[in-house]
């Protein structure tokens, strides 16, 4: 069964840091594009971050310079490092993959992460 589990959400207060982490099986890893997505009450769902399979990236304008997506490959994982967070970017976070075209959300989500930023 393809399982997607993410990890490291939790409190923290503006300014501060937080990882993401995101295993999962090789069948959605392997030569495909990864993404974070989020999503805040009352908003719709969000591309964060994407990375391919040789380490391409692209971010959302509002997280760009502060949010770092990274992948290791051999362990089947995508880490999103948070830094410098604002109360606008809590949401809960859902890994996703493997992304389609235009980097649209492919089939496989996780259970998702709350993070919360408190000001």
């Amino acid at each position: 069964q393809v399982q997607l589990v993410e990890s490291g959400g939790g409190l923290v207060q503006t300014g501060g840091s937080l990882r993401l982490t995101c295993a999962g099986s090789g069948s959605i890893f392997n030569f495909n594009f990864m993404g974070w997505f989020r999503q805040a009450p009352g908003k719709q769902r969000e591309l964060v971050a994407a990375i391919g399979p040789g380490g391409s990236t692209k971010y959302a304008d509002s997280v760009q310079g502060r949010f770092t997506i990274s992948r290791d490959n051999a362990k089947n994982t995508v880490y999103l490092h948070m830094n410098t967070l604002e109360p606008e970017d809590t949401a809960v976070y859902y890994c996703n993959g493997p992304l389609k075209l235009g980097y649209q959300p492919g089939d496989y989500w996780g259970q998702g992460t709350q993070v919360t930023v408190s000001s």
